[in-house]
């Protein structure tokens, strides 16, 4: 069983420690994600962000487009994230911050706030 411990352990902070890499990271910090228009992840965790709000709210949004991203090493990786999104007759801005465990399979939308 410890031994189970120590591998996961040494597992999840590789996990991390590359993650951090890619993005250029600091544990704890807030980090702009790099190439984030061609960053097929951070368009996943956007449509996930926009879906998941319409789902809780009612609401009938279509992305448009990712306008500024960032990440934050936690226990596992928050996304930042300011989304241009269209109702069908107006387009608004909004920041969604979704929390993810990618060795988990987990995703959660945090937060998702107009912005004026």
């Amino acid at each position: 069983m410890a031994r189970h411990f120590i591998i996961l352990t040494v597992l999840l902070f590789a996990s991390a420690s590359a993650f951090a890499a890619r993005v250029g990271g600091i544990p704890g910090g807030w980090t702009p994600i790099k190439n984030l228009q061609n960053d097929r992840h951070v368009a996943e965790i956007a449509d996930y962000a926009v879906s998941e709000y319409d789902s809780r709210s009612g609401a009938k949004l279509k992305l448009v487009k990712v306008v500024k991203g960032e990440t934050q090493v936690v226990a596992g990786t928050n996304y930042r994230l300011v989304l241009e999104v269209t109702d069908g007759s107006k387009t608004q801005d909004y920041q969604a911050v979704v929390w993810e465990k990618t060795w988990e399979h987990f995703k959660n939308l945090t937060s998702f706030t107009p912005l004026h």
